[in-house]
């Protein structure tokens, strides 16, 4: 497959990365279901602009796992930079609206509230074998013990699981990662 390298390094176009951000302070903002849609709005604008690819997510209480390929790089940000910023933007005016601000202060000087913890990880996945064992692993996510999310993987709405049992893609962000 040509997505696959093996060297690692900045994020680029052309590679396949599982990518994880996690919410400031573990806090459960993408418990809401604004918020978590808030997260597929943005994965559903960055695919219609050909600028990622999906292959798997989840959306957890307090962090994002995906599995993505970088199409293209626009305006020198990357997609993983303006799906943070976007999200961010609109956790902003959810969070005014529902008074839970004092939860997300941010003592930087350029802005006033801080969402996802910073340095995300990105790592390039260099095998299809690897990307198999990914998508294991974030599907199974919800099930974890300290979750407790559902019973079976596609159960979870916000999860690429039932895209990958044959269940469709609601949301339709997701590409098979054979195709």
């Amino acid at each position: 497959m040509h997505i696959f390298h093996k060297r690692q390094g900045q994020v680029s176009a052309g590679r396949c990365y599982f990518f994880t951000a996690s919410i400031r302070s573990h806090h459960h903002l993408l418990e809401s279901e604004t918020c978590k849609q808030t997260l597929i709005e943005s994965l559903q604008y960055l695919k219609g602009k050909g600028l990622i690819r999906v292959y798997g997510y989840v959306i957890m209480p307090n962090h994002i796992h995906l599995i993505w390929e970088i199409l293209s790089i626009a305006n020198r940000e990357t997609p993983a930079a303006s799906f943070l910023k976007y999200t961010a933007r609109s956790f902003g005016k959810f969070v005014k609206n529902s008074h839970l601000e004092s939860a997300f202060q941010s003592t930087k000087k350029d802005r006033s509230l801080q969402f996802w913890n910073r340095d995300p990880l990105a790592v390039v996945i260099s095998s299809e074998r690897a990307l198999q064992q990914k998508l294991d692993y974030i599907h199974h996510n919800p099930l974890q013990p300290h979750w407790k999310l559902c019973e079976h993987a596609t159960e979870y709405r916000w999860s690429s699981a039932r895209f990958y049992c044959g269940q469709g893609d609601e949301f339709r962000v997701v590409t098979h990662y054979r195709d």
